[in-house]
């Protein structure tokens, strides 16, 4: 793993808190590669949106389980009656009308009920909750990973539109230096009119290769803040002031590709995501056909009520019950075995996606694999280039000035460097996000610590 990677190690479970900031301070330094992975897994908006997704999948796991748990509801009623719909009768004519009910009476009920079996349902709910957590934290694994691989490349590109300024900055220096010496020798009449010409346009044409490249580092900063979640200061101009303090290095992976293979397989968050929810896609069909049998509880309550007979709402009557609540669906017309069918089917497909998903996660690494090592040879194959297109390049001047030489040489030689100088810083480049892609490919640089 890299250093860079290893810096980027996330322990535990993600806080699912949203910072109090919206985002974090303007940088009042250049920042280093491990520096903006920091931040990208602080503020980035990607993530803090994925541990939102954390806490909701906790919410859901806890919905999950309470199934298992016993239930405790209080009931509460009051009701007034007109005194004309209460019928009266009398037993004996001498005697009043006798009312058989209140113009007012309450009621007050506590109620605790527990499940005792379902089918299979309650276990199935708890393992349903712990894998509901875990698929939520393997997503949110695979988001970060993704994330990191963003910032890495952002934070790549915003470094060699850096070296392609001073490459094309050098350049346009070597050609001025050349337009200067022939205009010196014009003036002393041992060279045409022409050399300067074509000296001018060479100066002309190397301008907007530089005015691209300042363009290209105005752009990838503009993207490096977005990955890293800042708010440009009001009033920046085009050139906001966010720099890389790091430099382009060659940082080779030596993994053999079975090796990555294997490690992908094993640590991939993506896997772990789906394996996860073929676990869920399992409970599924046992809750489903969970539906098939009985459902039993236990049911036990204290109760207050008003008396019929009396109407001083302060008499009360009050005791307890006790008892076990039974209910089956015997026929349904076909809509438990509709579930069952349902998901059995989408427990098949996410066997399916695992399969899949592994067969083409094994082709990224592969992919990821056989680019490093191209951007390794690329490397190598120009390890040595730029010096000799620059001794080249002193020949050159060397031969002219002697007037054993051309100009046509010395703008030659001084384009070959300009496009060895190009070539490699690309080729580092290149050989960086590799690097990174190789790693994102294997599930290296994030570990996150899933419940059991």
């Amino acid at each position: 793993m890299s250093a860079a990677a290893g810096a980027a190690l996330v322990s535990a479970a993600p806080a699912t808190n949203a910072p109090a900031r919206s985002a974090p301070p303007w940088p009042s330094a250049p920042l280093t590669r491990a520096q903006c992975l920091d931040l990208a897994l602080t503020w980035n908006g990607t993530l803090r949106k994925g541990r939102q997704d954390i806490a909701e999948s906790h919410g859901v796991a806890l919905q999950q389980r309470s199934v298992l748990m016993p239930r405790l509801a209080t009931t509460g009623a009051y009701n007034r009656i007109d005194e004309g719909k209460i019928e009266r009768v009398a037993f004996n004519p001498s005697a009043p009308p006798v009312a058989f009910a209140n113009n007012q009476n309450w009621n007050v009920a506590l109620t605790a009920s527990q499940p005792l079996f379902a089918g299979g349902k309650l276990r199935s709910a708890a393992r349903a909750s712990r894998l509901t957590v875990q698929a939520a934290l393997a997503n949110y694994q695979a988001l970060v990973a993704s994330t990191l691989l963003d910032v890495r490349v952002a934070y790549d590109d915003t470094l060699l539109a850096s070296e392609q300024i001073r490459v094309q900055e050098a350049s346009l220096q070597l050609l001025e230096r050349e337009l200067t010496d022939t205009r010196r020798r014009f003036d002393a009449g041992t060279v045409p009119r022409f050399n300067v010409l074509r000296a001018e346009v060479e100066v002309a044409n190397a301008k907007p290769r530089l005015i691209r490249a300042r363009n290209a580092l105005r752009n990838a900063r503009n993207n490096l803040a977005v990955q890293l979640g800042f708010d440009i200061p009001p009033g920046t101009d085009e050139d906001i002031p966010l720099s890389p303090a790091d430099t382009l290095a060659a940082v080779r992976s030596e993994v053999p590709l079975p090796d990555a293979i294997v490690r992908a397989l094993g640590q991939r968050p993506e896997l772990a995501a789906l394996r996860a929810t073929r676990g869920l896609r399992g409970e599924d069909v046992i809750q489903a056909r969970a539906d098939r049998y009985p459902q039993l509880s236990a049911v036990a309550g204290y109760g207050w009520q008003s008396r019929v007979f009396n109407r001083d709402l302060t008499a009360d009557l009050n005791g307890w019950n006790a008892g076990a609540q039974l209910s089956w669906n015997v026929w349904d017309f076909g809509l438990t075995q509709g579930k069952i069918d349902a998901a059995v089917a989408r427990r098949e497909r996410a066997e399916i996606d695992v399969g899949d998903t592994q067969r083409r996660i094994e082709l990224e690494v592969r992919t990821a694999h056989s680019n490093h090592s191209e951007a390794m040879d690329v490397l190598d194959s120009q390890a040595r280039v730029i010096e000799q297109a620059e001794e080249a390049l002193r020949l050159a001047n060397a031969r002219a000035e002697a007037g054993a030489g051309t100009q046509l040489d010395v703008l030659s030689a001084q384009t070959a460097l300009t496009e060895a100088r190009t070539t490699y810083t690309v080729a580092l480049r290149d050989l960086s996000v590799a690097r990174a892609r190789l790693d994102r490919a294997m599930g290296e640089g994030v570990s996150l610590a899933m419940p059991k």
